[in-house]
């Protein structure tokens, strides 16, 4: 059974380029509604932790570097099937390959610096929502 909430994180080159509140526009017209969100700096530590499943990747050190390279807006999203309804909302990773209207296609300008990221599963959903947010805001 699909879950009701997924997470997000608005990355560091969709904050530079300006695009926060076009992302948030596009989110709440899906019919996501925003239950937390907060405007951080991740630290080496910290964004090492996030990403500790691609540790032994070699795009490794690149994507901690960019990564604590600006702020990124973090924010947990609820609606049903949550997590399959961003990734169709967020396109694909390449945003040459995204579709249409999708937050990538619009807003990502490489593979590197796709602009957003969204859990893959609903258990990836929980896990990357507390890692940002406190007991009261947590699944």
């Amino acid at each position: 059974m699909a879950g009701n909430k997924t997470f997000t994180m608005i990355k560091p080159d969709a904050v530079e380029n300006g695009h926060i509140g076009a992302i948030l526009e596009k989110i709440n017209a899906a019919g996501f509604r925003i239950v937390a969100m907060t405007m951080t700096q991740l630290s080496v530590k910290q964004a090492g932790k996030f990403y500790e499943v691609h540790r032994e990747r070699p795009f490794f050190g690149e994507l901690v570097n960019y990564m604590t390279s600006g702020p990124i807006v973090a924010a947990i999203l609820e609606k049903d099937n949550a997590v399959e309804d961003f990734r169709t909302l967020i396109g694909a990773t390449d945003p040459q390959k995204a579709e249409e209207g999708t937050i990538r296609k619009l807003y990502a300008t490489s593979i590197a610096a796709n602009a957003i990221h969204g859990s893959d599963s609903d258990e990836n959903a929980v896990i990357e929502g507390n890692f940002f947010f406190s007991q009261r805001d947590r699944f």
